[in-house]
């Protein structure tokens, strides 16, 4: 059985804030509010998900290899 990391830190690329996030394992997470210079995250070009954008560790999806929502 696969284990998969559930836990990733996001980085806004505004204030470089940093703070640890469950992700969820049946959905994308297309916005993401820093909570300390209230910028709305959004995906990249290309990415499919914030935590893929912004985060040390891609969503559950991508670590399954499957193509994201």
């Amino acid at each position: 059985m696969t284990t998969f990391i559930l836990q990733s830190k996001i980085t806004c690329p505004k204030c470089g804030h940093q703070k640890t996030e469950t992700m969820p394992t049946d959905t994308c997470q297309f916005f993401y509010d820093c909570e300390h210079c209230k910028t709305v995250l959004k995906p990249q070009n290309g990415d499919c998900c914030v935590y893929c954008s912004y985060g040390d560790v891609p969503c559950p999806s991508i670590q399954q290899k499957q193509s994201c929502c």
